[in-house]
């Protein structure tokens, strides 16, 4: 039977600030790739309000997959976003086993951390049980603190590092598991750089600085980058389009002055997206 491609993306469902499966779904679907949603919670607003509904999917994630195995569905791709405990991670880890087949392209967004510090529901038991999704994944996409994390090195003074420790570490995390690394959401002057490092070959992408930390930043580059990978375009090209994507959201969101909970305005330049 011929079809699409598709994605089954395991993360949270979000009704309001624009982050996770709600931005991760449009942009992929924008791209012409059926979005699959595994959900691992579904909360009302994310945490970054003053009050959140939070309703936790841990216990009817499996039951779930089975059904998904029992229809013989198969996946292009699988890309993994926030988890919220170890008993996800390793959910998560038995789903992959379960559907990653030859052709299947995993990709791991760890989202565990940022500037340093790890985010306050994160254990250090959790940190181990990410390690372990690297064995199963073709790409992975932290920023410098989850790199840092997952191979337990210190975090750099001031966030500050030079492109030599940089491709040293995707090295390492290479020989982890993933072909593909990037290191995501460098800061550098009024840049910000993108790492990438593929099969001991490195490469760069910058882009302008426009306004400061947004929600659903990283779900918006996962979900680019991880479909123009599943379409077989090259790494540094989907990088450049998810980076040149997500300028033109934030350049829209500093013009309406959004609060930085209310995401990307992406919906301004969806039909852009190819």
């Amino acid at each position: 039977m011929k079809r699409q491609k598709r994605i089954a993306l395991v993360n949270d469902i979000t009704g309001f600030g624009r982050c996770s499966v709600t931005v991760e779904l449009p942009l992929i679907s924008a791209m012409k790739i059926q979005a699959c949603p595994l959900p691992t919670a579904i909360l009302s607003v994310h945490t970054g309000f003053p009050d959140h509904y939070l309703d936790d999917y841990t216990s009817r994630m499996m039951p779930y997959i089975k059904s998904w195995e029992k229809n013989e569905l198969i996946f292009d791709g699988i890309c993994t976003g926030f988890l919220g405990s170890a008993e996800q991670i390793a959910i998560v880890l038995n789903f992959i086993h379960r559907f990653k087949k030859p052709g299947t392209k995993v990709m791991v967004d760890p989202v565990m951390g940022d500037y340093g510090k790890l985010y306050p529901s994160y254990t250090q038991e959790m940190c181990d049980k990410m390690r372990s999704l690297l064995t199963v994944a073709d790409i992975v996409t932290p920023n410098l603190t989850e790199a840092c994390q997952l191979l337990d090195i210190p975090y750099p003074e001031d966030g500050i590092i030079a492109d030599e420790e940089l491709g040293h570490m995707a090295e390492e995390l290479s020989k982890r598991g993933p072909e593909q690394v990037v290191i995501t959401g460098l800061h550098e002057n009024e840049t910000i750089k993108n790492f990438l490092y593929e099969k001991g070959k490195v490469s760069l992408v910058r882009v302008p600085k426009i306004g400061g930390d947004r929600s659903g930043s990283g779900d918006a580059f996962a979900a680019i980058v991880a479909a123009s990978l599943i379409r077989g375009e090259h790494l540094e090209d989907a990088v450049k389009k998810a980076s040149s994507f997500i300028s033109k959201c934030l350049a829209y969101a500093e013009k309406l002055e959004l609060p930085w909970n209310y995401g990307l305005p992406f919906e301004e330049y969806l039909t852009e997206l190819r």
